[in-house]
């Protein structure tokens, strides 16, 4: 089968599913307010608000965020056989999000987070890896199936799947041989240059945050990353997300695209989440045949809206509100 590379238009394919997340996903329990300078409650009884329980991890952030923007969306992952994976399921299935490729674990427990939120808004997390921590190579070809009904993979975070970097080549090398266009994100430190140099031949789309690809890179220019990936063989879309600065896109080697910010709709609440809804927003747009820069500015949209939610997927928009917000429809 001849393997498609993005080309800014739609990917012809009369496959069953827009994008298949995978890699993290995580239950959050939400604590707050919690004096996150001394040491709460000294061994007693303390109120809080209530406890609300939320995703996160790329497969929940982004493939929510996407699944909200319309496109048909797959969750590829490991859960353990517990509570929390049960929690996981309903949420993704609430958004409309196919979980056939999540698969339960026997032997180690859902990837978990206790957010402890201070006054402030300062946030501390005690975190359980769990189960996304175990995919490897074995799981992608077990998997093969499920990308094969994809359009776009995306696979993630780098830096945060130690069961696969090693393998990371090879992984994407398999998906792109279903016919699936692939897509990297990461996150933590976003692993080394080592890790990611032999698959940046296989990956459509690539656009780390600025901290993470300054630790892959050591280069401190964002134009000067995206030089450094394409001196090691990327080809594709590559990027680097400079938060309140925008984003800088390079579609093809020698082009460049600045999208700014686009202003939150609304008072920031939560910037938990806005980088996966950018990307949410970029795929989305690309996979709807938009050029680079509109893409572009639909990850913008996307993320502005999510800021104005708590957690990773309360403020998100429809594709409709969201790419008003963009400029990009009256």
């Amino acid at each position: 089968m001849a393997v498609p590379r993005f080309t800014g238009s739609p990917v012809p394919s009369g496959k069953s599913c827009d994008a298949i997340l995978c890699g993290t996903c995580v239950a959050d329990i939400l604590v707050r307010p919690v004096p996150l300078g001394i040491a709460p409650g000294a061994g007693k009884l303390f109120h809080v608000d209530p406890i609300e329980v939320t995703t996160g991890g790329i497969v929940c952030n982004t493939g929510t965020a996407m699944a909200r923007l319309g496109m048909r969306v797959a969750a590829s992952s490991l859960v353990g056989k517990d509570v929390w994976g049960d929690v996981i399921r309903e949420r993704l299935a609430e958004e409309g999000i196919a979980t056939a490729a999540l698969q339960s674990s026997d032997t180690v427990a859902t990837s978990t987070t206790a957010v402890l939120i201070d006054p402030s808004g300062e946030r501390s997390f005690a975190h359980h890896g769990g189960a996304p921590a175990t995919i490897d190579i074995g799981f992608i070809r077990r998997q093969l199936p499920h990308f094969a009904q994809a359009r776009l993979a995306l696979v993630g975070y780098l830096g945060l799947l130690p069961g696969l970097e090693p393998d990371l080549a090879e992984a994407l090398a398999l998906i792109r041989g279903t016919g699936c266009l692939v897509a990297l994100e990461t996150a933590g430190s976003g692993g080394t240059l080592a890790q990611v140099v032999p698959a940046l031949p296989l990956v459509d789309i690539y656009v780390p945050s600025l901290d993470e690809a300054r630790h892959q890179t050591g280069v401190d220019d964002p134009r000067g990353i995206i030089g450094c990936y394409r001196e090691h063989g990327a080809t594709g879309l590559v990027g680097v997300k400079l938060g309140t600065k925008g984003t800088l896109l390079s579609p093809a080697p020698g082009e460049w695209l600045e999208i700014p910010c686009v202003a939150a709709p609304g008072p920031v609440v939560d910037t938990t989440g806005a980088g996966d809804s950018l990307l949410a927003g970029l795929l989305t747009g690309l996979l709807c045949g938009m050029a680079p820069r509109d893409a572009g500015l639909l990850g913008a949209a996307t993320a502005a809206a999510c800021v104005t939610g708590l957690g990773a997927t309360a403020g998100l928009r429809n594709f409709a509100d969201t790419s008003r917000l963009a400029g990009l429809a009256d």
